[in-house]
């Protein structure tokens, strides 16, 4: 591991979930995230989010924006129903690196330092995020709470995954939270009414 970097070795990534059982015979719906959804299939064993039981998945067919697939040692509706919701992880180190170093996987931007242009501190990469409007990433803040930026070119000019940090380039209207102000009071004249100043 280089500088910064971060260890991924014992990192896992959520690459579907198990969404519904299909039939009688212990099918499941799985919503893939992977880029290639087919290819989750290949990333096998797949397991839980604490790594306690495998999964091995067989695609059989797609359904309105889902695979259908059957899980190993599943043959009822009833098994397959206890599998509702399951998180389908895959440990990072069995996934292929990246071909351009324009790309990387969002987990991997985890933990890393977020730097300003100048050098100095931001804070470290807490989230990302999709809401449908484009990609986000959320920013953790020394005693500033936490902060979500549009993850573009422009605000994250540079990812530098050996070094473990990104370079941070807020827009203005993110810059630092200013302290909170107390409201002043509106002063009132003999009537009740508020006086213009």
């Amino acid at each position: 591991m280089r500088n910064g970097a971060i260890d991924m070795s014992n990192r896992k990534l959520c690459v579907g979930v198990i969404t519904a059982p299909r039939g009688v015979r212990g099918q499941v719906r799985v919503k893939s995230f992977t880029a290639e959804p087919d290819d989750i299939a290949r990333y096998a064993p797949l397991t839980n989010a604490d790594g306690s039981t495998e999964y091995r998945l067989e695609i059989v067919g797609r359904a309105k924006g889902v695979l259908l697939a059957r899980v190993e040692g599943i043959k009822n509706r009833e098994a397959a129903e206890a599998l509702r919701g399951v998180e389908l992880f895959v440990d990072r180190n069995v996934l292929p690196d990246a071909e351009d170093e324009e790309d990387f996987y969002y987990a991997d931007l985890i933990g890393l330092s977020a730097v300003l242009p100048d050098g100095g501190v931001y804070g470290t990469v807490k989230a990302m995020h999709d809401f449908g409007a484009g990609d986000m990433i959320e920013l953790s803040r020394d005693g500033s709470g936490n902060i979500i930026l549009p993850f573009t070119k422009t605000v994250v000019p540079e990812v530098d995954l050996d070094n473990g940090r990104i370079i941070v380039d807020p827009p203005e209207m993110f810059g630092d939270p200013e302290p909170a102000q107390p409201d002043e009071p509106a002063l009132l004249n003999q009537k009740g009414e508020e006086d213009a100043e």
